[in-house]
């Protein structure tokens, strides 16, 4: 009985360790996607699209039908396996291929979803237009920081945590923040060992090899690591995150070309 419980004790602890080591190694040199740390299920995150009860959104154009949709919980239960799929669900949850939504929508949609999570330190801070998606930044009202990075689908009007740096990096809000991996960096914070000056130069770095036409704009403090706007002759273009511990670069590949941003009193 005893050896069994020593084996069950060991087994746990070497799945622990492999996954803290998968999801290192996945980072490589610069971030970006790897295969070992988007698994099935989920440690925090899980794509669970159902419509929020309460919540209304403008009705699409024309008299068609479109229903935004909603996270689990925002990060509960461990369904969904986002890792078929780091762009969304693995079907499209509609079938809406009117026109796209115009960004005074999407600013509702944030918004609605915002006030279904019921709590008054958040807020929608900014919402910007791609041609892939619309990006949206929920800020901490009382600490003024940022919080998470939301996507909404342009035709669906589905929203859900932005891939990437704001799932695998967000200590407080992402799936770093609980299950088998939670509390490795400790209690949350947005005071991090990178300060935003290094993490500003590394990802000046990233740029001038990889798109050296380009150059860093403002940033943004997350909890676990830094957003940065990537300008092209001073005009908006893209964005990156920087880690805030180990100082990783990770390139947003996913929005496209910008087209607009709004800034949400």
């Amino acid at each position: 009985m005893k050896t069994l419980k020593i084996l069950a004790i060991t087994g746990v602890t070497l799945v622990a360790a492999l996954l803290l080591v998968s999801t290192v190694s996945a980072m490589g040199p610069f971030g970006g996607f790897g295969g070992g740390m988007m698994g099935r299920g989920g440690y925090g995150y899980g794509y669970g699209y159902q419509a929020q009860p309460g919540v209304t959104t403008p009705a699409a154009p024309n008299g068609q039908y479109y229903q935004p949709v909603y996270p689990f919980q925002f990060g509960g239960g461990c369904h969904g396996g986002f890792g078929r799929n780091l762009y969304g669900p693995s079907t499209a949850p509609y079938t809406y291929t009117g026109a796209p939504l115009n960004i005074t929508t999407a600013k509702t949609i944030a918004q609605n979803y915002v006030a279904s999570l019921s709590n008054p330190d958040l807020k929608v801070e900014e919402v910007e237009e791609f041609t892939n998606n619309f990006y949206v930044k929920i800020h901490e009202t009382s600490t003024d920081k940022g919080a998470f990075e939301l996507l909404i689908n342009k035709y669906t009007g589905s929203i859900y945590p932005e891939m990437g740096p704001n799932m695998m990096w967000n200590t407080k809000y992402g799936m770093m923040r609980g299950g088998i991996l939670g509390g490795i960096f400790g209690t949350p914070t947005a005071t991090l060992p990178v300060t935003a000056t290094q993490a500003t130069t590394n990802a000046q770095q990233y740029l001038t090899s990889y798109l050296p036409e380009t150059t860093t704009g403002d940033v943004t403090t997350f909890y676990g690591y830094y957003t940065i706007e990537v300008l092209s002759n001073g005009n908006p273009y893209g964005m990156l995150s920087v880690n805030g511990y180990n100082g990783q670069v990770w390139y947003h590949t996913w929005h496209g070309t910008f087209i607009q941003e709004l800034e949400v009193a």
